[in-house]
């Protein structure tokens, strides 16, 4: 009979050839493990690359999936599995340990499919979030920036952005914020300060994250030497950016910006108080834009007897506030004038230019100038629609 010392040594050594054999088993299956898992998720990689494996918002049956700035893959977990997409948040918190996903999921919106296995999901959610560019113009108005935010498919509440644009005291580290006029009247505050510019917004981006990121914009583009030259000329920049949005509304062309800039100056600073109505059409269209309607080139008496504090011809002076969104050239009008122009008054010249004048009875000739090249091209518009009728009548 094996004495009592020798069946613990044997039952010692039974248990170290155990933890011995199991070691050799989980290295074994741990380093399978690693080759399937390379090999699995260089296959999704490939099907991302070639679209065979792609689930984006246009995916039938796609569900967005929100990854907030901060979230634990704990959170991502619990997020998963109250949508229905896991059944076991231990498993999944686990394998994303396991696979070297854990923190390595992108914060932003996501796209899941029902029935995805756990590897598909964690390797989706490693994948930069659905984001879209928009790109706006110099010369948007407020409005339709949020129609082009709309349109590009994000999905911001439209009271909740107007409730930001008018809360300055959100964004108070913007240098510009603090010298903006909460003159009665004004239309949303920070219209005026979402700079023009592209721009790649998640799809479900919050409407302040919209605003801070165009106001981030906003802050590099105003030099300090920008406050220093609106300090100069008397202006705060809330003046300037409000003075730029409608030399932009009036012209794109840089040249004609300087010296568009120069008239609003030189009545502004005339003796003559008569002249410190500024009579900006740009300004009776934005106010028809607020009223729903379409803006015109040919303002009528109703336009111009508006009673609203952004009519500049019947307040004297800058607006309440911006009219719509300007551009480094116009923000650079506004601040550098033509130096050496005493024009009082300007038009269009109706093919695309402006026509400058210092005296009313120039300006009355320019306007008429105005009106004959318009009423050329309407007569030349209608003679080519003649024959084009003609041409398609005697086919």
């Amino acid at each position: 009979m094996l004495s009592k010392k020798l069946k613990i040594v044997i039952n010692i050594l039974v248990v170290l050839l155990l933890l011995v054999a199991f070691a050799i088993m989980g290295v074994y299956v741990g380093y399978n493990y690693v080759l399937s898992q390379e090999e699995r998720f260089t296959a999704l990689e490939a099907g991302i690359e070639d679209g065979s494996f792609k689930v984006d918002m246009n995916t039938e049956g796609a569900i967005p999936f929100v990854i907030n700035t901060g979230d634990m893959t704990s959170d991502i977990a619990d997020q998963l599995f109250e949508l229905g997409l896991i059944d076991n948040t231990f498993m999944f918190s686990l394998l994303s340990k396991v696979n070297g996903f854990d923190g390595a999921y992108q914060a932003g919106t996501h796209y899941l499919l029902d029935g995805l296995d756990y590897d598909e999901i964690m390797f989706l959610l490693t994948q930069k979030s659905e984001s879209v560019m928009v790109t706006f113009p110099e010369g948007l108005t407020y409005e339709e920036m949020k129609t082009r935010l709309h349109e590009a498919g994000l999905t911001f509440s439209d009271a909740e952005m107007d409730e930001c644009m008018d809360s300055p005291n959100l964004f108070t580290d913007y240098r510009f914020v603090s010298q903006i006029a909460l003159t009665e009247g004004r239309d949303h505050v920070l219209s005026g300060y979402l700079f023009p510019d592209t721009y790649e917004f998640d799809v479900n981006a919050s409407a302040r994250t919209i605003i801070s990121t165009m106001l981030d914009n906003t802050e590099n583009k105003l030099y300090d030497e920008y406050y220093e030259r609106a300090a100069a000329l008397g202006m705060s920049m809330d003046q300037v950016m409000t003075l730029a949005s409608i030399i932009q509304a009036e012209s794109s062309n840089i040249t004609d910006m300087m010296y568009i800039s120069s008239v609003f100056r030189n009545r502004m600073n005339s003796d003559d108080e008569s002249l410190h109505y500024l009579s900006s059409d740009a300004t009776i269209n934005f106010i028809r834009r607020m009223n729903g309607l379409d803006p015109t080139l040919d303002v009528t008496a109703t336009d111009l007897a508006s009673d609203s504090p952004y009519n500049t011809y019947t307040h004297m002076g800058l607006p309440p506030g911006p009219i719509c969104m300007p551009g480094v050239d116009a923000i650079q009008a506004a601040l550098y004038p033509e130096p050496n122009s005493n024009y009082l008054y300007f038009c269009s010249d109706g093919n695309g230019g402006t026509l400058f004048a210092v005296t009313l009875s120039e300006h009355e000739n320019n306007i008429a100038i105005y009106e004959a090249n318009i009423a050329a091209a309407q007569a030349a518009e209608t003679a080519s629609e003649a024959v084009t009728e003609e041409t398609y009548t005697e086919n």
